[in-house]
């Protein structure tokens, strides 16, 4: 039998283990929400601050950010800024969210 040792010392995300376990997902796309929700709120979410810190490219990032909103992990909000330009807003959850279900069934 294998034995595996993990020394933890500090720095931790505590997480929900539903959507490592989601059979449905990509590796990548597991491995970026995990990134996501380790990273703090105030933290720029954006298509270039996400490929600033990755390797991966932009359509890369662009393409798992789809499957992640396929599968309801994220929800992004298009909003005008106060200049006028378009902004982004994430909304990132541990577990999928059904918003849509929600509009539908409210007894839910």
């Amino acid at each position: 039998m294998s034995v595996f040792k993990i020394e933890k010392n500090k720095d931790y995300t505590i997480m929900s283990n539903y959507h490592l376990r989601d059979r449905e997902l990509s590796y990548k796309a597991k491995g970026l929400l995990s990134f996501m929700l380790s990273l703090p709120e105030d933290w720029d979410y954006s298509l270039n601050g996400l490929c600033a810190i990755s390797k991966e490219s932009k359509d890369g990032i662009r393409s798992i950010l789809k499957e992640l909103q396929e599968h309801h992990y994220i929800e992004i909000e298009k909003v005008r800024g106060d200049k006028g330009y378009f902004e982004y807003n994430y909304l990132i959850y541990e577990i999928p969210h059904f918003k849509n279900i929600e509009k539908n069934n409210p007894g839910m």
